[in-house]
């Protein structure tokens, strides 16, 4: 069975003997190391001949009648220590960085329609308080973004309600809750609406969706109302929906955190919350781990931004 030596079983007290070390041999002086430290000169010595035992490797100084001198051993033990003193000192910066979030990584994501408002303000304005932090983005569904939580991938993900992802599983930090509307031609019927329409009443129009199943999306509302979209065209980005919506090819879902870049060839009428409620939009994070001081910085953020945003 291995035995520890006695210099690796004490790793606080190998750093104080390291420093002490290093004082007596800035100042080849007990004394004047001794009055650095704010120790007794008696101190000094005993924690030296600490070291010296601990080490085996004979004495480090030599006691001369005014101070004291490096030994052979001491002075190849001189640029260890001071290696040691310089990375404890660098861990200790960077530990401080990463408290006052001012260094570290922050690796996030978000999902599509959050990154066309309420993402880049609070990117913008985390970026201006904590530029030291390096900031990795990622972009892709909720249950996708919250598998990569688990696995260690994202510190943070800004998901929403919709779907079949296990928030429960998830320490969730609530930023908003975001209606939803239906996009129409600018010439449709319900353009003029001057009250949130019922889905209902589309039940015969062509849909326009970023899946042929509405089961996981925002048409999952439909269904709960009683009847299955018919959907018309599978089109996966919002900008390329509402061209569809504009030309009259169908009508379409739109979250209100992506209404604000609606074309003006598309009107947007609000859904009837009986029919399809507000969606709950949070930053996620792994449950069990902790949040970096980066990542609780950017949830800060994030409420700041989701705050600002029109009603």
């Amino acid at each position: 069975m291995r035995t520890s030596h006695p210099y690796e079983e004490t790793p606080d007290l190998a750093t104080v003997w390291l420093r002490v070390f290093l004082e007596v041999a800035r100042h080849g002086s007990f004394t004047v190391a001794a009055r650095t430290l704010g120790w007794t000169q008696s101190a000094v010595s005993r924690q030296i001949s600490s070291l010296e035992s601990a080490l085996d490797g004979g004495p480090l100084f030599d006691r001369l009648p005014r101070g004291v001198a490096l030994t052979e051993a001491g002075r190849a033990l001189l640029p260890y220590a001071e290696t040691v003193a310089d990375a404890l000192r660098g861990a200790a910066r960077e530990l401080a960085d990463l408290r006052e979030a001012a260094g570290g990584r922050l690796r996030f994501g978000a999902f599509a329609t959050a990154d066309a408002a309420l993402v880049p303000q609070a990117l913008a304005a985390f970026r201006a308080r904590h530029p030291g932090v390096r900031v990795t983005r990622e972009e892709g569904l909720s249950p996708a973004l919250l598998d990569r939580l688990t696995t260690g991938h994202l510190d943070l993900a800004v998901v929403s309600t919709t779907g079949r992802a296990p928030l429960e599983s998830y320490e969730l930090h609530h930023l908003l809750d975001e209606a939803l509307y239906v996009a129409v031609p600018a010439g449709h019927p319900l353009a003029a609406a001057d009250a949130p329409v019922r889905l209902g009443r589309l039940a015969d129009a062509d849909w326009i969706a970023g899946s042929p199943r509405p089961e996981g999306t925002l048409l999952a509302a439909a269904v709960r109302q009683g009847f299955r979209p018919r959907v018309a065209h599978v089109v996966g980005e919002w900008t390329a929906k509402q061209g569809y919506v504009a030309a009259g090819l169908g009508v379409t879902l739109v979250p209100a955190l992506a209404a604000a870049s609606v074309r003006p060839d598309v009107a947007l009428v609000p859904v009837c919350a009986e029919d399809a409620p507000p969606r709950a939009v949070y930053a996620a994070s792994a449950r069990g781990r902790s949040l970096t001081p980066a990542a609780r910085a950017f949830v800060a953020a994030l409420r700041e931004a989701a705050a600002a945003l029109p009603a």
